[in-house]
Order: C-alpha cells, then sequence, then structure tokens
C-alpha cells in the first residue's frame, strides 16, 4: 500500500472499505485520550467498514470502533491506494 498524497479527507468522508493512515486529530485533548484508549491515533492505520449518516465504523489494529459523526468530522486521513492501482 502506498499513501495517497493529494490530501487528507475526514473519516466522514472515506468511502466504506477504503483503507487510509490517520493524519490529524482535531479535537481537545480529552477527545485525543480517548480515541488513544481505543487505539486510534495518528499514524493507525484503519479501514472504514461501515457508515451511517455521518458515523462509521473503522477496524483498527484487529479492533471496530463505531465514532459518530462529531468524531469522524475531526479524524483527517490520508488514503491508502493498493500497490497495483499505485502510479
Amino acid at each position: 500500500m502506498k499513501i495517497d498524497t493529494l490530501s487528507s479527507i475526514t473519516l466522514d468522508q472515506l468511502a466504506v472499505g477504503r483503507q487510509a493512515l490517520i493524519s490529524e486529530i482535531r479535537g481537545d485533548r480529552q477527545m485525543a485520550r480517548r480515541l488513544m484508549s481505543l487505539g486510534i491515533r495518528v499514524g493507525s492505520e484503519i479501514q472504514v467498514t461501515q457508515q451511517r449518516d455521518r458515523g462509521v465504523v473503522v477496524a483498527c489494529a484487529g479492533n471496530r470502533v463505531a465514532l459518530g459523526g462529531s468524531v469522524a468530522s475531526k479524524l483527517f486521513a490520508q488514503p491508502l491506494v493498493p500497490a497495483d492501482t499505485a502510479q
């Protein structure tokens, strides 16, 4: 997998099945600590498994985590592209 260097997007904009690296958390310290306790931090590789309205379910390090829309909109990620489609 290679990083899509076009831009970071929020998790609520990431399509189901896409993998990405968390690049930025734009929340307060309490939200960042909560996400860290769930295994989600800057540099984590995630995959979106479900979307509901603006909320998402992501797989990260063998765990599945449901995130509401307000949290998903504050998490920025760089999509990963499969090596066979990377140029």
